[in-house]
Parts: C-alpha cells; sequence; structure tokens
C-alpha cells in the first residue's frame, strides 16, 4: 500500500487506535499530522515513534469540540503542505453507566467530540479536498455503533450516527473523487478497555471467534488500505473490524 506523497492528519493520535493509525499511513510513505487535547506526553511519543522510524509526523494540539480551532488547524496544514489528502477521524469518547442514571452534560460530551468533532475537522478538509480533486476520509466507529450495547447506550448512538454520516457524505463526495468510508472496531487492546476485569475478559472472549482482542494495528493497517488505491472503488462502506464478534 503506498502513500508516498501523501498529507494525512489523524484526529486523537496519541495514543491507541490513533497512534497505531499513524504509524501504520507513516510506514506506507505518508506524511503524518496527529492531533490531540490533553495527552501531550503521548503525542509526542508518536511522534517519536514516527520520527525513529524514518518517517515524518508534527502534531497539534486543539480542541475538535470548536470548529473554529478545527478551521485554524486545517488551514495551517494545507499551507504548510499545500493539499489534504487524507483525514482519519479517530478521536473518541466513550462512557459507560445506565441510561436512567445518565446526566445532559454526560450526553453533550459524547456528542461534541464523538459527532460534531467529526462534522468540525470534515468540513474544512473537505473544502481543500475539493480544490485538489480527491481524497480518503475514514471515520472510525465502533461495532456498537452497528450492534447497539447496554450501558453504552449514548455512546452507541453517537457511533451509528457516525456510520450514517459516512454512507450519505459518500453519496455526496463521489463524484467529486472523495471517498468516504467507517471501520467499526471489536474489543480493542487500548486503554478505553482496561477497565474490564478477568471475568468480563473471559466473558467477552467466549464470543469472540478468533479467540483474542484486537491489536490497535489491525485497525492501522486497514485504515492504510482505505486510504490507499487498492481501494478506490470502495466508498460509503463500514468495515467490520471485530474477530468474529458480530
Amino acid at each position: 500500500m503506498n502513500l508516498s506523497g501523501k498529507t494525512a492528519i489523524i484526529t486523537g493520535g496519541s495514543r491507541g487506535i490513533g497512534r497505531a493509525i499513524a504509524l501504520s499511513l507513516s510506514n506506507c510513505g505518508a506524511s503524518t499530522i496527529i492531533t490531540y487535547s490533553r495527552d501531550q506526553a503521548g503525542a509526542e511519543e508518536t511522534v517519536k515513534l514516527i520520527r525513529e522510524s524514518g518517517g515524518y509526523c508534527t502534531s497539534k494540539r486543539f480542541d475538535i469540540r470548536n470548529f473554529g480551532a478545527c478551521q485554524k488547524a486545517v488551514d495551517e496544514v494545507y499551507a504548510a503542505f499545500g493539499k489534504i489528502d487524507i483525514l482519519v477521524n479517530n478521536a473518541g469518547q466513550s462512557k459507560i453507566g445506565l441510561f436512567i442514571d445518565a446526566k445532559e452534560d454526560s450526553w453533550n460530551d459524547l456528542i461534541d467530540i464523538n459527532i460534531k468533532g467529526i462534522f468540525n475537522m470534515t468540513k474544512p478538509v473537505l473544502e481543500y479536498m475539493l480544490k485538489s480533486g480527491g481524497g480518503s476520509i475514514v471515520n472510525i466507529s465502533s461495532i456498537w455503533g452497528v450492534n447497539g450495547a447496554s450501558c453504552e447506550s449514548i455512546y452507541s448512538a453517537t457511533k451509528g450516527a457516525i456510520i450514517s454520516f459516512t454512507k450519505a457524505l459518500a453519496k455526496e463526495m463521489g463524484p467529486s473523487n472523495i471517498r468516504v468510508n467507517a471501520i467499526a472496531p471489536g474489543v480493542i487492546k487500548t486503554r478505553m478497555n482496561q477497565w474490564l476485569n478477568n471475568e468480563e475478559e473471559e466473558e467477552l472472549l467466549s464470543n469472540i471467534s478468533l479467540g483474542r482482542f484486537g491489536e490497535p494495528s489491525d485497525i492501522g493497517n486497514l485504515t492504510a488500505f482505505l486510504c490507499s488505491d487498492e481501494s478506490k472503488y470502495i466508498t460509503g462502506q463500514t468495515i467490520v473490524a471485530d474477530g468474529g464478534f458480530i
């Protein structure tokens, strides 16, 4: 998968799946720009890992809930590189609990980060992709956006919205040679799932056909495929990568 000469923005690239995506795109030759909101040490580690492997990476710190901040960051990337070929909307947040106990602030946070954050990044990037005549956008959803999860009703709703947005935008942007796809990861070994105890892990594993949790690199490599010409006839799709969970 050759991404040489491509410029890629990856949101939430300070750790976990976002870091793995940045590493995979860089390994395929892309210049990577990762974004983060709080984890500066993690972002610096991602940049260090990519540079040590011979790739190009830089980071930008801003709040994806703020449209103006997103526009400014995207403008800066375009000014530096003259184009934006790839956008990976990875940044997201998860909260677990009964819906009946949820507070308005809680679902506002999830909606602002998981949905509005994607809107805020995608709109300014699309303006530049339209100028250059093409591009690829990958939105990171979840298997819970496909099936829903008990005690994660709001999170599931936001991830389902990402899938609908992906399908609709792909139809809108197809004539402009801009592909839009989504990935719905299953249980991936990241900090987000560290709350699981041994019993909960065993129960989940018993329902996964491959008998293991996913690695962040599994999602990173799939993202690289969706951003490359090897997938040039794929758009509007949600690829489920769950080891056979669903």
